[in-house]
């Protein structure tokens, strides 16, 4: 059974903060990605948003483009407007033959603001769940049957952060609606992440494997600091580099039948964490863990 290893191109330009990196040239990150020996990127924001230019540099560099995420606002907005404001990333990404729709609220997001703690993270109230997860539900259909499934991304510093919501969200939601599965930003919120994708492995359709420096997040959460300032602390590295251990997690996928996409995705100033060399540590430990497993690649 193959399973596919690709890595987000955050590493070498940040899209919240365009001064990490933002003199990279997009084919920098495409050849070191190659070179590290992924087969695929995901979509970021220093890639043009014309599909014949993508699909140009994908097949120079022979890289797959996954998915690309997309910043929604469903919580303040209707159905309706959401579908309207998505319609262009939805197209892109058809052209450029994603297999998902990386989708995750910004509504009220703090993940870029650098003077507000992760403590004050917006929180979906009592009487807002059902409404909310019914309007996600529209939406997963819509995009199941354009045949790009949606896959919500739990993320720090929005609604959907820690296992609680997950749990509430998975339990709302229909069976298109599918979770990107996020190691890191799962274990910063405290959550049980083997635990997570034990639960949910059926509806994991996309994952990021990122890991976690123990020390640096001992700090955030002492010191309740705000996300931004979390990352540039170097709260997050490339699987291999910190606390979490992949095998585990790897030998249930493989157990599961998952044969969907690995992505290393890891938000480091690019200036103290050399993205080539990352890249290389984190596709040398789970190539090795993915072949030990019995997965070929």
């Amino acid at each position: 059974m193959k399973i596919k290893l690709g890595i987000a191109p955050i590493a070498w330009s940040n899209d919240d903060m365009p001064e990490l990196g933002g003199d990279t040239p997009i084919e920098t990150c495409l050849s070191e990605a190659r070179e590290a020996g992924f087969s695929g990127i995901e979509l970021g924001g220093k890639f043009p948003r014309n599909p014949g230019i993508i699909n140009y540099l994908l097949e120079k560099f022979n890289l797959k483009m996954p998915g690309g995420w997309y910043g929604s606002k469903l919580l303040t907005r209707s159905v309706e407007e959401e579908w309207a404001a998505m319609k262009d990333h939805i197209n892109l990404l058809k052209l450029v033959k994603a297999e998902v729709f990386v989708f995750a609220d910004i509504s009220g997001s703090i993940q870029g603001d650098g003077s507000i703690s992760l403590s004050h993270r917006p929180r979906l109230q009592k009487d807002e769940w059902g409404n909310y997860c019914k309007k996600i539900n529209e939406l997963s259909i819509r995009l199941h049957d354009l045949g790009m499934p949606l896959s919500y991304h739990e993320h720090m510093g929005t609604i959907i952060q820690n296992e609680e919501d997950v749990n509430k969200f998975m339990d709302k939601t229909n069976d298109k609606t599918y979770l990107l599965y996020d190691t890191g930003h799962l274990l910063f919120a405290q959550a049980d992440y083997e635990r997570v994708l034990k639960n949910y492995i059926r509806r994991i359709n996309h994952i990021h494997c990122k890991d976690i420096r123990k020390n640096v997040l001992n700090k955030s959460l002492r010191k309740n600091m705000s996300f931004r300032d979390s990352f540039l602390e170097g709260v997050f590295t490339v699987p291999g580099d910190g606390c979490i251990n992949f095998s585990p997690l790897i030998k249930l996928l493989f157990k599961e039948k998952y044969n969907k996409w690995l992505i290393i995705e890891a938000e480091q100033d690019p200036k103290k964490a050399n993205p080539l060399e990352y890249a290389k540590i984190g596709y040398k430990y789970l190539n090795k863990i993915i072949l030990e497993t019995g997965y070929e690649i």
